[in-house]
This record gives C-alpha cells, structure tokens and sequence, in this order.
C-alpha cells in the first residue's frame, strides 16, 4: 500500500508507530556504547621479552631475533616490529582487518613456547597481551603520599588498586603502575667489607641460596590429628637473613658485610606527578568498552580504592578523557536546538505559518531517533564520528518535511480540502522525494569501498546520515501527512489578496531573470565552468590538507631527553626544571596537574612499554594540563617553549654535570645533545597518530645499520632546514655509553675462576642477583611473596675504577681476586635502542608541524629526502605517521566519489529515460566543489576528514535539489511547452523551496560551523564545507542549472522512448491486439488448431 494512503487512513496507527520509534531511540541512545572513536579494526598483540642485565644488542641477536622467525608462521600478520633496549624488548604484531584474532593469539602463544626452546638459560617466558591501535588510556588513577615510602605506595597499586579496577571496572585492560620498582628484599653488600672479609658478592648470593629456601611442610599422624610440620627454613623477619653465615665453620655472618631493607628492586626511573615522585596507574579501556562506562565505574569505585589505602596515601582519577564524547554529546544536542530553532524562523518567514514550523521541527528529533536505533542494531557505538554524522544530518533533514510542507502550501492554493492537499502534494513528490534520498545516500559509496582504519572511521558517520535520511523520508511521506491535516488550517490560502506578496514579486523577478541568462546560455554555461575551474585551480592550490582537525585541547605532552646514557636522576631533576619553567611562563594557577616519567621503566613492568616507549635512564616525558578557560593558547606556547627550554636547560645541566665532576668545555659539548619534542596531547590526536609520536615520521631501514644511520643523518639535516618543521630529531638512541669488561680466558682460568663466575660478580655489583639466584620472602601480614636480591649499593658504583675492584674470589687469605685482574675495563658506546621491522634495522626520523597544514609539511619533506641523494644498496625509506593515512584518505575517498557520480548518473538516467537529463542534474557539481574550496580557504580550514565529509553531503544535497528541478522543468516540458519556456517555468516554481531549504540547512549548519560550543571544534571544519557548498549550490542550481537544460536539451521535442505495442506514447505503437486492421491471419480465433497447424 502507498505509505501516505496507509498513514491517511490509520493516522492513530502511524501515531503509534512514532511512540515505537521514540522507545527505540531512547533504549538506543541509553545501550549504545558511548566512545571516543570506533573501533579502528587495526588488531595488535604485543611480546614482552625480558633477560636482565643484557644489552639492546644482546637482546636483539639472542631474543627477539628467534621470536620474530617464529612469528612469522602466524596467520594474518601484516607487519612485526621490534624495539630493543636496556634488558628488555617489545615485539608488536600487526595484523590484517578482519584476522581471527582468537586464532592470531594462540598461534602466537604457540610460535613463543617454540622460539622460548633456543633461548638462553634464565630467559623469562614473554608476557603477550593484545591492545588493538585505539587503546589508548581514558585517564590515570594517580596515588599521592607525604609519609608513606614511595615503594610502599607503588605495592599498594599493584597489589590493592589494580585487582580491584579489574574486579570494578570491566572492559579495562590490566597494566601495571608507573612509578618505583617492585618492592624486594635488598641485601645491600659493602664491597670494602667483602674485601675485608676476602669475599665477592657471589658468596653472599650463594649464602643466601642455602640459608633461605623454600622448603614444604610435611605431616605427621598423632593419634587422631594430622599436624603441618612446617619449618623457618624461610625467614618470617627480613633481618633474620643477617644471621646466614657466608662460610661454614666461619664467624662471619651476612649482616658482617651487607645491609637488609624491605625497599624496591634497582630502579631505572620515577614516575612524577606535579614535579613530585608518585605513582599512577593508567586505565585503558578495550575497544569493545564504553569510555562513558568505564569512568563512571572509575567513579563508583573510588570509595572502594580509598578504603584499601592508608589515610596519608590520597587516590584520584586525572586526565579524564571523557568529556571529549560528553561536549560533542551536549553540542549536538545544543546545535542541534539551536538549528532547528533557526529552521522553524526561515519557515514562519517564507510560509508564515507557525503550524507548519511545528510539523517541519518535529520531523528533526524523530529522524534522529530513527537513526540511533538504526546505529544500534547494526552494532555502532556513539563516538566522534556518529555524532558528527548526526550532526551534519540535522541541517539536512529539513529537506524532505520542508519540500513536503512547502507543495502542500502550493496546492491548497486551488479550491480543495486541506486532506487533498496533502494527499496530492505527496504524490507529485514522492518520487523526486525519492530520488533526491538515493542521490544523496550514493555519495556515501566511498566509506564502503575503504580500508580499515579509514573504513572503520568514515562508516559510523555514514551510517547515521543514511539512516537520519531514510528515517526522514519516511517521516516525510507518513508523519508530515498526518500531522498536516490535523494541525493546517483548512483553506489557508482561500483568501487572496489582489497585490502581489513579496515573495511573488521577487519570483517575478526571478522568472525574468532566468529567461534572460537562458537566452545567453551560450555565454553563462561557459563563463561558469571557466569561473569554476580557474577558482578550484587558485584555491585548490593554496587549500591545505590535514588527517583530522587541529584542535586546541588544553593538553600536551613534551619529550625530553639529556644528553645520552644520563643518570635517570638527573633525567628527574631536568623534568622538574622544565616543570618550573613552564609554571614561571604560564602561572601555576593555570596548570590543572601534570605527570610524567623520567628513565626507564623497570623490566618487571614492561609492558608499560605499549603505552608509553621509554628507550633508557636518558629519556622523560611530561603531560600537563591547563585548566579550563586559561587562555592559552597551545600553539603560541609551543613555539615559546622550543626557544626557551634549549636555552635554559642547557645552562642548567652543563651546572649540574660540572657538579659531578665533568669538566665544563666537555659539559658544554654534551649539552648540545639535548633534545625536546611535543607529542599528541589529547586522544583525538594520539590514536589519529597511528602510534608515531609525531605527525611525519620518516623511517630508514635496511640490513646495515652503519648504512642506514649515515643516510638517516643526511635525511635528518635536510629535514631540519625546512622552515615549518620542528622537533625534528631521531627518535632512538645511538650512542649510549658503556664501560666494557673484557675478559681475558686465558687469565680467568689460571686463576681459578670461568668466564660464567666474572659475569655473575659484575651483574650482581652492577645490578642484582635477581636474574641469577630466585630468592623469597613472605609477608606474614598480606600474604604477599617479594623477591630477596643481593646488590651492591648504586652509591658505591660511581666509576670504572669500582667496577675493577670487585671481588671475583679467594685466593689466599689475604688476597682476593678482583675484576681487574683477569678483565680489562675501558668505556665506549653502543646503540641505547635497537628498531627493527620486517627484520631489518630502522632509524626513525620524527617531526612536528607548525604554521602549515600536513599536506604542505608532508611534500617538503619528500622533497628533501629526494635532496638527500639516493640510499646506499639495501637502504630503503618510509613514511609512518599521519601522512600515509591521509593520503589514502584522499585518493580513496576521490574513486569513491567518482563512482557515486557515475551511480548517480546511472540512477537518474534510469529514471529520466534520459542521459541528458541525468547530465542536467549534475551540472551544479562544479559550483558546488568550487563553493566548499572557497569557503574552507577564506575560512582558514583545511581540507580533512570532517570538511571532505561535509564537501560529498554538498554535492549529494545539490544533486538531489537539481533532480527536484529537473523533474518540474520535465514535466512542463512534456506539457508542450518549448525547452526554453520549461525551464523557466520549472526553475520559478522550484525557486521557493530551493530557497527555503537552502536557508534552513545554512541556518541549521551556523552553530556547528561556528563552534560556539565546546566540543564542537571538531565538527567545524564540516559545518563550514556545507555552507560554502550550499551558497554556490543554491546559487548555480537556480541560475545556471536552467541554462544547462536548455542547453542539453537543445529544440528537442519529448519523444517516448517506449518500444512498447501497446503503449500509446511509444513509437512503436500499434495500435493494441483488437484494432480493427490485424492481418486477418493474425487475428484470434476460437478454432481449435489442427494437427497441421501446431506442426
């Protein structure tokens, strides 16, 4: 049944309908995952692999290198990479969309037990989680204390804080704190005592083997009881371990030469919060998570942290990512009112009724709660990209009620009911109603033809203005109707004043006008299509390109580096200067909070190593947060900040390194080594970075890594004199010092001591013996284990000279064999971080961009790496980043909008039986490319994700309004009259709704192009393509597009295309089956037919 004749007559049914339709929005808009972006379909699982002690070579050529020949066997993997430091390394797989990841994560646990058989003893087995590109934190649990030990602090997070956000908080994924080392059990060896006592500290390792070892209890049977018999064999004191003596039959104990604290392993680096040493936790949510969800259970759950925690230790959630879908909630809601507040004035002025504006704004709302159900059964989140979407749909959603509205006027005109009114207004537009939804539904075609991410990206929005627009056009032929006869004044139009209204003068004029451009069609078309191309090709070349809209966050996070292989202390100190700076510049009143990290994370929580990549004790990073309504401005303080911190920092630490005993002409020179860097502050722009730390990252890999640095260098400082380039620096260390002990064997074993024995003593005085000897102690009061380690105090390992003096063994009772006599010592340097993708070395080379768009920055810089000269044999080079990604943006989103012409071409020509109609109808498309390029430039927008977004919906809009256009012109046409006659007439009878609905989509997209709410900074650049489209649209649609007709059409008479018999408008028309001159032998008859004859 015809949709208005069904809604006519069971009004009280298509009422009911509406009410399901708001239920189901409202369960949609309360179940709907809440996020910031959809799930990027860009999978990845990460290895953590550890050995203590080893180097970023040793841990390269002996780890990782076996685990990625392994890795390769696994199913859907598109890319393995590699980062090798101190100790540590992390592996991360990336894989194809749409992978098995279930199947991808035990294939990856498998090749791991496999490359886990050709490691070398004490390998720990990997740690291997999954986190997809999107999984960035929504917030950090931060733990402050006056009084508690910092390693307390740190135990309390990992043993109290973080088993209750995974029992509070689902959808999280689990990672250890930021902050101290693991809390252990130091025995802190004196190597003047050990020496006294002709002792290494592999003796008191081996003492404490014996002397505190896990042993199980037993039972025994008395009578009808069967006791434990457990034993102390593990001391419940941490100083009982003193009384373990170092040699049988000797009074020499451990307490003789070594210290016991319950303190933290040998820590690498501290974590900070607002200057001072801290803990805090990131929350990390999976892509399956609601971010909406998952803080408010951080909020529920705080009273529960707070109880487990000591009164003086203070818990509270910083960096709250949520308010970024929680504004761009409000200002669609805002924009939204606002929009159809100014779409229900543009009505009242053109129809003057006020009934008619409530018809039309009452179709807003119910389109866009068909359009959350509609995201929520096909499994869409509410995210950045769905809200634009809705959005963008408000100002064009008044397009099919204000169409319908706007004939129903027209017709009531004439002396009929108001019922026939609508009815006959419905029908004459039903069809180009129809026709204008597929036009604009086809230029969507690009975000189904996409890869992923961008697919992922581009389809949320996609979808919600397809279903805001079917919804729409639903709501158009059903609801309108219906509320049109119950609320419209009968016979509104019967009175009629004998005086033209204003409006009928100026279509008047209009008519005229139009009359005479179609007679000087032959000068217009041409003069507009030259007019569009000359200002495409000036704008076009000075429009700037971008991934995604600049946004002023309030947020930033600037890396700092010293000069390599510095102390992780001073590494703190230096993050706190910075710290000081920036107050100094900006006010302390303005800064809401700050954390960072200074040095390396401890190898027991590496796989803190997915969130934040820390390549030595010689790397810092600080994220700061300015308080809402600062006043300052990001970009301005960048800048600032990139010609005082060199400045600054630089005189400081020469200071402090010549406190420690550098001499200042060689603290000059290393101070030169300084680096700084601002990363992606905000989590738009983080995951928009695809994981590079910067906006351009250029990488050059090869087998060499001698090859690859040198050309990398070359790169590097052609990269440097580009003008709008900043932070351009390598982004791994590749000098980092080291004090080498070579062993001389052959001395070693008239000594009486192996190779294996040297190395134990110089790890356990450098670093601990927790690698090496597995040793416990349980907390009778938690229940807890720590590990006990052997160490000799940091402050007693200062110099090279220390290393040679540790004790190896006895030799005599008064001699003991120390590192210097059967190794030499001396300093050199090695790579700090080792990079390695598809198996080969990498020098990543990372920049940002100020005072130009990506676009600009990104053709410069290939630029110069083409001035860099050709890379040696084996070298190649790469772009990561946001650059690759926007490129394939662009080039996808350009075929796909090709198709959606061609589409659209096909459609309307099916419809129109009619190339040149169809060709008609897209004559506007110039106007309206020309239109959105203008407004974007005069604007100072550049072309991204949004405003391309907003620049097919225009070309879809104007299409759909020439189709309604054509149509008119068509049908007079086809009346009789001549093409010149039709096309002025059917361009003065389409001019007040073209109007119409071009001022109220313009008025509807005001608020969003202007960003007068927060949170809406992101849908600007959107807003404003659709207003710039619009304005040339509108105007090439009603001055330009009747000349095009005319044009096309030429002194072409309708003819029927029909090659139907019995069609009387074909040509092929016969005149029908009972026309009296059928060939006799053609004519029915009711003789049977004979044998013969069916023969």
């Amino acid at each position: 049944m015809n949709p208005i004749v069904f809604a006519l007559r069971h009004p009280i049914t298509m009422m009911m309908i509406v009410v399901a339709l708001i239920g189901g929005g409202s369960l949609a808009l309360t179940k709907m995952r809440v996020d910031i972006f959809p799930p990027l379909n860009l999978p990845r699982i990460y290895v953590y692999l550890q050995y203590g002690g080893m180097s970023p070579y040793q841990m390269e050529g002996l780890i990782v290198n076996q685990f990625e020949l392994y890795f390769q066997y696994v199913d859907g993997v598109s890319a393995i990479e590699s980062h090798s430091i101190q100790q540590c390394a992390m592996v991360k797989l990336s894989f194809f969309p749409g992978t098995d990841m279930g199947l991808a994560m035990a294939q990856v646990s498998a090749m791991s037990f496999r490359a886990m058989s050709v490691m070398p003893i004490g390998t720990l087995p990997p740690l291997i989680m999954r986190m997809d590109a999107g999984s960035v934190p929504v917030g950090y649990l931060v733990l402050k204390s006056e009084k508690t030990p910092l390693g307390m602090v740190g135990d309390l997070a990992q043993n109290f804080i973080r088993p209750l956000v995974q029992k509070n908080v689902p959808g999280t994924i689990g990672t250890p704190p930021f902050g101290p080392n693991a809390r252990s059990i130091l025995v802190n060896a004196n190597p003047d005592k050990l020496r006294t006592y002709n002792l290494s500290p592999q003796d008191v390792v081996k003492a404490i083997m014996s002397g505190n070892v896990v042993i199980p209890a037993g039972n025994i049977y008395i009578r009808d009881q069967m006791p434990l018999v457990p034993t102390n064999a593990l001391v419940s004191d941490i100083q009982d371990l003193g009384d373990i003596p170092l040699r049988m039959g000797m009074n020499v104990y451990i307490r003789d030469v070594a210290t016991i604290t319950d303190a933290t392993d040998v820590n690498y680096g501290y974590a900070l919060v607002d200057g001072k040493k801290s803990v805090y936790l990131p929350i990390i949510k999976k892509d399956t998570a609601s971010t909406l969800t998952v803080v408010k259970n951080i909020a529920d759950a705080m009273p529960f942290f707070r109880s487990v925690l000591p009164e003086d230790v203070k818990i509270s959630f910083e960096f709250d990512e949520s308010p970024t879908v929680v504004t761009a909630i409000k200002s669609v809601g805002t924009e939204g009112l606002i929009g159809a507040g100014l779409t229900g004035l543009m009505i009242l002025l053109f129809l003057g009724d006020i009934r008619s504006v409530i018809v039309v704004v009452c179709n807003i709302p119910l389109a866009l709660m068909g359009s959350l159900f509609g995201l929520y059964i096909t499994g869409n989140s509410i995210n950045i990209m769905s809200l634009g979407g809705l959005a963008l749909a408000i100002g064009i959603l008044v397009d099919e009620a204000t169409v319908e509205i706007e004939n129903i006027h027209a017709q009531m005109r004439g002396k009929i009911s108001l019922a026939r009114a609508v009815r006959r207004g419905n029908d004459i537009t039903a069809v180009a109603r129809l026709l204008a939804l597929f036009c604009i539904l086809s230029v969507f075609i690009p975000a189904f033809i996409m890869d992923d991410p961008l697919k992922a990206l581009f389809m949320p929005l996609a979808l919600a203005v397809g279903f805001a627009m079917i919804s729409s056009y639903l709501l158009s032929s059903t609801f309108v109707p219906v509320m049109a006869v119950w609320l419209l004044k009968e016979n509104h139009h019967e009175h009629k004043s004998d005086k033209l209204s204003l409006f009928e003068r100026v279509e008047k004029a209009y008519e005229g006008l139009v009359h005479y451009i179609v007679k000087l069609k032959w000068i217009v078309v041409p003069c507009y299509i030259g007019l569009a191309g000359v200002c495409l090709t000036f704008f076009g070349s000075i429009l700037g390109q971008e991934l995604f809209p600049k946004i002023d966050s309030g947020q930033f996070v600037l890396r700092f580096r010293p000069p390599p292989g510095t102390n992780f202390e001073i590494t703190r100190m230096m993050g706190q200067k910075i710290l000081e700076i920036i107050e100094r510049e900006v006010g302390q009143d303005k800064i809401d909070i700050s954390i960072g990290y200074a040095g390396q994370i401890a190898p027991v929580y590496g796989l803190n190593l997915m969130i934040t990549m820390m390549r030595g004790p010689d790397d810092g990073i600080l994220r700061m947060a300015f308080k809402e309504g600062s006043g300052i401005e990001l970009a301005a303080f960048r800048e600032k900040m990139r010609k005082m911190l060199p400045i600054e920092i630089s005189a400081w630490m020469a200071k402090v390194m010549e406190s420690k005993g550098v001499p200042p002409d060689e603290a000059k020179i290393n101070c030169t080594n300084l680096t700084f860097g601002f990363e992606p502050g905000d989590m738009v722009s983080n995951v928009m970075s695809f994981g590079s730390p910067t906006p351009l990252e250029i990488v050059v890999y090869g087998n060499s890594l001698p090859n690859v640095r040198a050309h990398a260098m070359k790169v590097r400082e052609k990269m440097k004199a580009i003008p709008c380039l900043r932070d351009v620096q390598f982004q791994q260390s590749l000098d980092y010092p080291t004090v080498d002990v070579n062993i001389d064997r052959e001395k070693a074993g008239l000594s009486g001591v192996n190779v294996q024995q040297v190395g134990n003593s110089v790890l356990v005085g450098t670093n601990s013996s927790r690698y090496i000897a597995l040793n416990y102690w349980q907390n009778p009061k938690t229940g807890f284990d720590y590990q006990v380690e052997v160490l000799v105090p940091t402050q007693r390992m200062v110099s090279p000279l220390d290393v040679e003096t540790l004790p190896l063994s006895q030799v005599t009772n008064d001699v003991t064999l120390m590192v210097r006599d059967v190794a030499n010592v001396k300093t050199g340097n090695t790579p700090g971080q080792i990079d390695r993708i598809s198996s080969q070395r990498y020098i990543s080379i990372s920049a940002n961009v100020e005072d130009v768009d990506l676009g600009t920055a990104s053709r410069l810089v290939q630029q110069a790496v083409k001035d860099a000269g050709d890379p040696p044999p084996g070298v190649l080079i790469d772009t990561r980043g946001q650059t690759g990604t926007m490129n394939q943006m662009f080039t996808s989103l350009g075929i796909g909008l090709s198709i959606a012409v061609c589409v659209i071409l096909v459609m309307l020509t099916a419809y129109f039986q009619s190339p040149r109609l169809a060709l008609t109808s897209i004559g506007a498309v110039p106007g309206v490319i020309t239109g959105v390029v203008t407004a974007l430039v005069l604007t100072k927008t550049t072309l991204n994700i949004e405003s391309f977004m907003g620049s097919i919906m225009c070309i879809g809009v104007s299409v759909s309004n020439s189709v309604m256009m054509i149509t008119f012109m068509n049908d007079r046409w086809k009346d009789g009259l001549t093409v010149t006659e039709a096309a002025v007439q059917g361009a003065a009878g389409r001019l007040r709704p073209i109007i119409m609905t071009a001022c109220a989509m313009t008025t509807g997209m005001l608020p969003m192009a202007l960003a007068l709410e927060e949170g809406s900074q992101m849908q600007a650049p959107l807003g404003r393509a659709v207003i710039g489209g619009l304005l040339a649209s509108t105007a090439c649609t009603l001055l330009v597009l009747p000349a095009v007709f005319s044009i096309l059409l030429g002194n072409r008479k309708p003819i029927s295309v029909s090659i139907d018999p019995d069609d009387p408008e074909g040509t092929k028309f016969d005149g029908g089956d009972k026309h009296e001159h059928l060939h006799p032998e053609n004519k029915p008859t009711d003789k049977a037919p004979t044998g013969t004859e069916l023969a």
